[in-house]
């Protein structure tokens, strides 16, 4: 996606404090990463995210959705950041906005999200009380390329979580942050060093290490 002597330019979009944005940002400050966070897009002003991206000397955007008379204006004012700052991969981030069909098809292969359960079991909202109603044995994590339909696309890495018996929403939530904070960067750093392609929908993960409660597709 980049070329060898250049680093993968990515970009997060957030909307609140952006937990994951800083384990994205702390692993890509690593020499050996080859990509860099090179700017942070907030749809919130007051966005927690923000004052961590910033600390780490990385430009920031706010675009509110509520200033924009529509979706399209409001994401063709993310689109001038995002091509202004050179960015070639997005990473989604809690940013609690649907994206229009058309901004991704633009950005087809070229974007990813984390969504906080064992894809596709659980799409949405309340994932870990979901899970717990439904007596589910395993709970976890999933990093995606991002399709139309929301919380679909190929499965580039997944991390299984055991529930236990007597887990609530909250105790399975920090266990299963945890993970996101694990395989978000091993994603985007996959991504960057040219180990993910897509065929027939389906990421394929070409010589990646990845410890043993990691999921992952290896090469077919």
């Amino acid at each position: 996606m980049n070329s060898p002597n250049s680093r993968l330019r990515v970009a997060i979009l957030i909307s609140g404090r952006g937990s994951n944005m800083q384990a994205l940002i702390e692993d890509c400050a690593r020499a050996d990463n080859p990509a860099e966070i090179a700017l942070v897009v907030a749809n919130k002003a007051d966005a927690g995210g923000l004052a961590r991206a910033g600390a780490a000397g990385i430009a920031t955007a706010v675009v509110s959705h509520r200033t924009f008379a529509d979706r399209a204006a409001f994401e063709a004012q993310i689109e001038e950041k995002l091509r202004a700052a050179g960015i070639q991969l997005i990473c989604l981030a809690g940013f609690m906005r649907i994206l229009s069909d058309e901004f991704v098809a633009a950005w087809r292969d070229r974007m990813i999200n984390i969504h906080p359960s064992l894809l596709p079991s659980f799409r949405g909202l309340d994932t870990h009380a979901r899970a717990l109603a439904a007596g589910a044995r395993f709970h976890g994590c999933t990093v995606h390329f991002v399709r139309p339909e929301m919380d679909t696309g190929p499965i580039i890495v997944q991390a299984a979580v055991p529930i236990n018996s007597g887990d609530t929403p909250d105790s399975l939530a920090a266990r299963v942050l945890s993970a996101e904070h694990r395989i978000y960067p091993l994603a985007l750093r996959w991504i960057a060093e040219g180990r993910v392609r897509v065929e027939n929908e389906r990421a394929i993960v070409e010589g990646a290490v990845a410890a043993a409660d990691l999921l992952i597709n290896p090469r077919a």
